[in-house]
């Protein structure tokens, strides 16, 4: 988990070189994977589940072998960082390749689902696109699956509004995305490539999907952790007056530093005197931002809360 919050003050790069662009041999897309490992800028990709776009994005930072950005939004189905958290890899070499689930940087979403969160991912995705174009002449940001309906649409909309690409890679079965590719096309200027899904790829079954999840927690919260007793006046959202602390008993929270940057994940535990909170990140920790995931802290498997009711006993208007 420190490695997490490795090169958290990492120097910015100041002037970027002109990359010596690696070949990616067995890749259909080898053209496009090598037009965009040489160019500058900002490439988003989207796709469903399972089409690949983990896979084009390794690619892509393989072919750039340097000065290049990693953004990790996919919150369900994490590549670098822990679950319910958007993280940012910064490649300049191989030896960061090899390490893809070391985060230099967090930010905390609280969920593995995209639904109900529309808004954190947006900020948090667009936080790190931020701090990656200070450090790297290449940023690729690999969101989530959500790409049907209303919430895929909505999500797909302000990640690109507020993170404005300058390429975007659609990954597609047949033509599922065309409602979001028009969309796109007809409010925002940018180079927009749509091709089609692997005919290789194997899909992740759901139990797979499960223990990865549940793996990834586990990493996450792995022990030697640190118990801390938390006041009150820590948390974000503010825990309303007269509020059943008993409520919050294995909630998942974002361990937060002075700098807006998340430190990584901490579960709570509800005793008599108060709350704890369960982390192995505490050193730098200023504040608790709480999710809508409670955590078992022996089996990491998880379970999906309403947060409003959990703290206001209100439902959803």
């Amino acid at each position: 988990m420190e490695a997490w919050r490795r090169s958290l003050n990492r120097p910015t790069v100041a002037a970027f070189v002109t990359p010596t662009i690696q070949p990616v041999s067995d890749s259909p897309n080898q053209a496009l994977i090598e037009e965009v490992a040489a160019s500058e800028g900002t490439v988003m990709l989207i796709g469903g589940a399972d089409t690949g776009k983990t896979t084009l994005a390794r690619d892509i930072l393989e072919a750039a072998g340097t000065d290049a950005a990693y953004i990790d939004a996919d919150v369900g189905t994490t590549t670098t960082g822990p679950p319910a958290c958007v993280g940012m890899k910064l490649i300049n070499g191989p030896e960061d390749l090899s390490t893809m689930s070391q985060a230099d940087e967090l930010r905390f979403v609280g969920s593995v689902r995209p639904e109900r969160l529309i808004l954190q991912i947006v900020v948090a995705t667009t936080a790190l696109v931020e701090a990656a174009r200070r450090q790297a002449r290449l940023v690729v940001v690999d969101t989530t699956s959500a790409v049907a309906g209303v919430v895929g649409e909505t999500l797909k909309y302000h990640t690109v509004e507020m993170c404005r690409p300058d390429r975007l890679v659609a990954l597609q079965r047949g033509s599922e995305l065309e409602p979001i590719i028009g969309m796109l096309r007809r409010f925002f200027d940018m180079q927009i490539d749509s091709l089609p899904v692997r005919t290789d790829l194997i899909p992740t079954p759901p139990d797979e999907r499960w223990e990865h999840l549940r793996a990834g927690m586990a990493k996450a919260l792995e022990p030697p952790l640190d118990t801390w007793k938390v006041r009150a006046t820590v948390f974000a959202p503010t825990l309303p007056t007269g509020l059943d602390l008993e409520r919050l008993d294995s909630m998942l929270v974002g361990i937060h530093d002075g700098a807006g940057r998340c430190l990584g994940l901490g579960v709570l535990e509800h005793r008599e005197d108060g709350l704890r909170v369960h982390t192995n990140v505490a050193s730098q920790m200023q504040g608790l931002r709480l999710g809508s995931l409670k955590v078992d802290r022996d089996t990491y498997e998880v379970q999906a809360v309403n947060l409003r009711r959990t703290m206001f006993g209100l439902e959803d208007v």
